[in-house]
């Protein structure tokens, strides 16, 4: 059986799908920017990288060369680093060209959102035959759920052997982009409850949160034993409530809480 490497303890998601530099002008976007980010935050302790690339217009994009030549750079300046790119539709992407572009670049790592993968029932042939070749490919996914209804499927999807092996990468997600989710720490517990309910299975988690609770909430996934996701894609705020000057000052922050646990 393959045994994928463990998800790093501090993963740095510095740019995500939507934000831009109107947001906050330390976003990086391109890839000499990315590049300068993933030194500065490994010196600041994270381990891992969140990739997100984007156009010549700063709009998000799926693109297999665009993301290797990205690896490539990111591989000779920070050969250490988990590097993980994202299959994230945002609005721009159906499920079969995500699926094409994964199969195309065959990453060491990739984030998929069950809910983007099988969006309906008649998705699932397609989404299984997607997992099941990631996992023949050695493509590690770590598996994004937002709701405890959405963990519930994704264990029902391993019962029914639509997701195949035992050990599995999974990413919390509380709150949205929107706001209309709030990041809780008490959503962090029910989640963990319903994986306690698996016998049949282990997992390696983290957690990201969106907004100004997201290091009380990263601080909390550590205590539980979870790994953590910080960076301006979810929160652009330190714990105090003050702008973050950039994603390095957020690693920073996280860092600390996470030795100090």
């Amino acid at each position: 059986m393959i045994h994928h490497r463990p998800l790093p303890n501090i993963m740095v998601a510095p740019n995500g799908a939507r934000r831009t530099k109107a947001d906050h002008p330390a976003i990086p976007l391109t890839q000499s920017e990315l590049v300068e980010t993933a030194i500065a935050c490994q010196k600041a302790g994270a381990d891992g990288i969140h990739l997100h690339i984007r156009d010549e217009q700063g709009l998000h994009l799926l693109d297999a060369a665009g993301y290797a030549q990205l690896l490539e750079a990111l591989m000779a300046a920070v050969p250490e680093m988990y590097l993980q790119v994202t299959s994230e539709a945002a609005g721009r992407y159906e499920t079969g060209e995500q699926i094409a572009i994964v199969r195309a670049l065959k990453p060491d790592h990739v984030s998929v959102a069950l809910r983007e993968m099988a969006p309906s029932p008649e998705a699932w042939p397609a989404a299984r035959d997607f997992y099941h070749w990631a996992a023949e490919a050695n493509v590690a996914i770590q598996h994004i759920l937002y709701t405890p209804k959405e963990v519930a499927a994704f264990l029902g999807a391993l019962d029914a052997g639509k997701i195949p092996g035992t050990h599995h990468l999974l990413q919390f997600v509380l709150g949205d982009y929107q706001g209309t989710r709030i990041s809780r720490l008490d959503d962090i517990q029910s989640l963990l409850d319903l994986l306690g309910s698996s016998s049949a299975h282990t997992f390696d988690w983290m957690l990201c949160a969106f907004g100004r609770e997201e290091t009380d909430c990263l601080t909390e996934a550590v205590r539980l034993g979870g790994k953590v996701r910080v960076g301006f894609e979810n929160s652009l705020w330190n714990q105090d409530g003050s702008l973050a000057v950039d994603n390095t000052e957020r690693v920073h922050e996280i860092s600390r809480s996470v030795q100090a646990s």
